[in-house]
C-alpha cells in the first residue's frame, strides 16, 4: 500500500520541470540522466514501464498497463522487421501544458526513455509528434536530440549498448484531432489527420503498415528513473492500483497556477491548498477549479 503524503523533493522524477537549471546534456547528466544506460537494457524488455499505467488521452484504452502494450507490440513485431515507437507530444487539450514543460526543461529524460522503450519493443526508430505551435519547444527538443547523436547516445550502437536506434521530431499543423493516435499516424505519413477504422490496431498495423506503439511524453520520460530506482520505489506512492507519481497542472481561479509533480491519489483539495495557493477570492474550499493531469 502506497502513501498519499506530499511528495518529497528527493522522490521527484522531473527535477528540472521549472527550468532552474540548463536542459542540455551536461546538466542532464549531472541530474542522473544517461547514467550507464546500457546496463538498464537487460531490464528494459521485461520492466520497461514497470507497473505504471497509460495516463494520456487515449479513448477506450485509458489505464491500459504499458507493460501489456509493449508485450502486445513485441508479439506483433515478430512477423515484421521494421517497428516504430511514436510519442504523442501534440498536447492539444485546452489548458494542457505539462508535457510542454518536460520538453522545454527536461528533454533528455524523454530522449533516454524513448531509446529504452524502443529497445524493449524492438523498435529501431521513434518519432516524437509535437504540436506545431510549440516552436521553441520543438527547437529545444531537436537541439537535445542533436546533442545525443553527437555524444553517441543515439544512432549506431546507441549509448554503447550494441543497439541501433534513431529518433526524429515531426511537427504537426495544429489539428486537434491529431491527438488521437490513428489520426496522428495518418499525419505522420503525410496524409490528412483523420482517424482510421480499428481494427487493425497500431500494435499490429500502425505507421507505414508496421507494428507501432503510441504513447505519451510523460509515460516514456519516467521509464529510465523507474528502472534505476525500482518498481517498488515507484509504487510506494499513491494507492493500490493508482500508484506512482504524476505531473499535475493547475489553472483557473487559483492564486498560483502551476505544474507540479505529486503522488497519485492526492485529492484536488490538497493540490489546490499545497500548490495552488488556495482559490482566488473565495473562502469555499469546495469551489470549482480546473485541474488536469
Amino acid at each position: 500500500m502506497g502513501t498519499t503524503a506530499p511528495l518529497a523533493d528527493k522522490d521527484r522524477i522531473f527535477t528540472n520541470v521549472y527550468g532552474f537549471q540548463e536542459p542540455w546534456l551536461k546538466a542532464a547528466r549531472q541530474r542522473g540522466d544517461w547514467d550507464d544506460t546500457a546496463k538498464l537494457m537487460s531490464a528494459a524488455r521485461t520492466r520497461s514501464s514497470t507497473r505504471s499505467r497509460r495516463r494520456g488521452f487515449a479513448p477506450r484504452r485509458r489505464g491500459l498497463p504499458d507493460r501489456h502494450e509493449v508485450g502486445l507490440h513485441a508479439q506483433g513485431a515478430q512477423a515484421r522487421q521494421t517497428n516504430f515507437l511514436v510519442i504523442n507530444a501534440d498536447e492539444s487539450e485546452p489548458g494542457s501544458c505539462k508535457d510542454r514543460e518536460i520538453i522545454r526543461h527536461d528533454p533528455h529524460k524523454l530522449i533516454e526513455g524513448a531509446f529504452i522503450a524502443g529497445f524493449a519493443m524492438r523498435a529501431r526508430a521513434g518519432y516524437i509528434y509535437i504540436r506545431g505551435e510549440f516552436i521553441r519547444e520543438a527547437e529545444a527538443l531537436q537541439r537535445a536530440i542533436t546533442e545525443a547523436y553527437e555524444a553517441g547516445l543515439l544512432g549506431k550502437n546507441a549509448a554503447g549498448s550494441g543497439y541501433d536506434f534513431d529518433l526524429f521530431v515531426h511537427r504537426g499543423a495544429g489539428a486537434y484531432i491529431c491527438g488521437e493516435e490513428m489520426a496522428m499516424l495518418e499525419s505522420l505519413e503525410g496524409k490528412q489527420g483523420k482517424p482510421r477504422l480499428k481494427p487493425p490496431f497500431p500494435r499490429a498495423r500502425g505507421l507505414y503498415g508496421c507494428p507501432t506503439t503510441v504513447n505519451n511524453v510523460e509515460s516514456i520520460a519516467v521509464v529510465p528513473t523507474i528502472l534505476r530506482r525500482g518498481a517498488s520505489w515507484f509504487t510506494s506512492f499513491g494507492r493500490e492500483k493508482n500508484s506512482g507519481t504524476k505531473l499535475f497542472q493547475l489553472s483557473g481561479h487559483i492564486n498560483t497556477p502551476c505544474v507540479v509533480e505529486e503522488s497519485m491519489s492526492i485529492s484536488f483539495r490538497e493540490l489546490i491548498s499545497l500548490h495552488g495557493g488556495g482559490i482566488r477570492g473565495a473562502s469555499n474550499p469546495d469551489a470549482s477549479i480546473t485541474c488536469s493531469r
